[in-house]
């Protein structure tokens, strides 16, 4: 998947245009404990640029997901990554009174940053005036996954409130869902149940767009079930989805986390690519640009003899 194929009506693919990134922009966050951090990755060339929002996995930061971010910005989006209090670069104490909200202070952050992309904007050389605010995805890894979900339409029961609040946002048009928890309740382990509340979403209102990415050796300890569990997302919300399953992928789904990520125990530069291009290509026809890096994407994985995913859509 490296290599576009011509004879399957795949388009070519350049290496990109340069990227230009800016780290970090602060983000007054009233109420939050300190200002929130952000890193802008955009290419140098190009207008009407379509923005991703993009939300790090528990303990990394904004300057984590390289491998997607830096390919994402080379092929035509701006990327947007903020540093949630989770991250090993806050170091937030485990008995501080906001580690509770954590969960929700993620979502939080990821509408400060559509809330302020004017500010963004103006903090990056170059980039006034080149942002389609009409084209937004979210996207995210692992808690990331569930924080991006959010804005799709996932609901949390907040183990603080009973309630499982609409955090959706109708400024966002598609998601990305890597390696993102399933169901709660009797699926969890109890190591989980105790120390994660909040991990109990229902998917059923998750009515945005979104492309769900597993893989299918991802036997997380977090639940009871394996790895179909981190297939939930796509089948149990509505329809309109699209499920890449990654032949072989554990939790880093082959690297994404970082290119020199120690966390990465199934390092594979073709998973990676697999992920780089069908994500680029399924938020491209998500977001109306253009289907047909979609439709190869799909035919050039259903053709293959040795294919590395397989994509299904419902």
């Amino acid at each position: 998947m490296t290599e576009p194929d011509p004879a399957a009506g795949e388009p070519a693919l350049s290496a990109g245009a340069p990227v230009v990134s800016v780290k970090p922009i602060a983000l007054p966050a009233p109420g939050r404990g300190e200002d929130l951090l952000v890193k802008v990755s955009a290419p140098a060339t190009g207008h009407d640029l379509p923005v991703i929002v993009f939300s790090h996995g528990f303990g990394s930061s904004m300057d984590g997901y390289g491998p997607l971010a830096d390919f994402w910005a080379a092929h035509g989006f701006v990327v947007i990554q903020p540093t949630h209090l989770d991250s090993r670069t806050v170091g937030l104490a485990p008995d501080d009174p906001r580690t509770p909200r954590i969960w929700r202070v993620r979502v939080e952050d990821m509408k400060r940053v559509l809330d302020r992309l004017d500010l963004l904007e103006a903090a990056v050389p170059g980039l006034a005036g080149r942002l389609d605010r009409s084209r937004i995805a979210a996207a995210g890894h692992s808690f990331g996954g569930q924080t991006a979900g959010n804005l799709l339409g996932l609901r949390v029961l907040d183990p603080e409130s009973g309630t499982a609040e609409d955090l959706s946002d109708a400024r966002v048009g598609a998601g990305v869902l890597l390696a993102t928890a399933g169901r709660g309740g009797a699926d969890l382990t109890p190591f989980a149940a105790e120390h994660y509340p909040f991990m109990n979403p229902s998917f059923a209102d998750m009515t945005t767009p979104a492309l769900v990415v597993a893989g299918d050796r991802d036997d997380s300890p977090l639940t009871v079930r394996g790895p179909d569990w981190l297939a939930d997302p796509y089948a149990l919300s509505p329809g309109g989805k699209s499920l890449l399953t990654v032949f072989g992928a554990e939790h880093s789904l082959g690297g994404i986390p970082g290119y020199e990520a120690r966390e990465t125990t199934d390092e594979d530069p073709g998973r990676v690519a697999l992920i780089q291009r069908v994500t680029w290509a399924y938020l491209r026809h998500a977001l109306g640009i253009e289907d047909s890096s979609w439709q190869a994407a799909r035919k050039r994985l259903s053709q293959s003899s040795a294919p590395l995913g397989r994509i299904e859509s419902r």
